[in-house]
């Protein structure tokens, strides 16, 4: 005995066939449309009046030093940092469980120190310098540079030590009593 098998046309084939592509097209206009998103994410925004530390609410045109930025998945607003110490200490918390689309600091080589605008490099790349006399918004503050040789001519001015991002331990980065050191709050 032969199973009773619905009775499919040429008809009803070129009918579904159609509807896969359909789905197929839409399925592809969506993927372009993620391609595009997905790039305008990984680049870096720039400071606006009205940015705000999303840590504490700060607005990061008023303080000196280097800022911060990160994109996390699925949410749509930059999360800005007026401090790369602030930065730091969220990408590199234990309990940091948001994947994170991009994270971009200041080359201070390039920047303004006292109003920072542009000059965005990939926080992952960057190399900072920890324990320096210079003070950024909260303090002390971890100063990010593009290149090594930068880094290191900060180094001989202003002390401290050159650090890659991988070379940071999140107890470098502690929060704990940063606010207590700014004395414009």
């Amino acid at each position: 005995m032969t199973p009773d098998l619905p009775f499919v046309n040429r008809r009803r084939l070129l009918c579904g066939c159609a509807g896969l592509a359909g789905f197929a097209a839409l399925g592809l206009a969506g993927c372009g449309q993620d391609t595009a998103s997905s790039a305008q994410a990984q680049a870096p925004a720039e400071i606006q009046p009205q940015s705000s530390c999303s840590l504490d609410g700060m607005l990061l045109s008023d303080y000196p030093g280097p800022k911060g930025q990160i994109r996390f998945a699925n949410v749509a607003e930059v999360q800005w940092f007026c401090d790369t110490t602030e930065l730091l200490s969220t990408l590199l918390a234990p309990e940091q469980v948001r994947t994170v689309v991009s994270a971009f600091v200041q080359d201070m080589a390039k920047a303004d120190w006292e109003q920072p605008r542009g000059h965005w490099i990939d926080a992952r790349q960057a190399v900072y310098v920890l324990g320096s006399r210079r003070r950024g918004s909260m303090g002390p503050t971890a100063i990010s540079f593009a290149s090594d040789a930068d880094a290191q001519a900060f180094v001989q001015q202003q002390g401290g030590r050159a650090l890659r991002f991988a070379e940071i331990q999140p107890a470098m980065v502690d929060l704990s009593g940063g606010a207590q050191q700014d004395t414009r709050m």
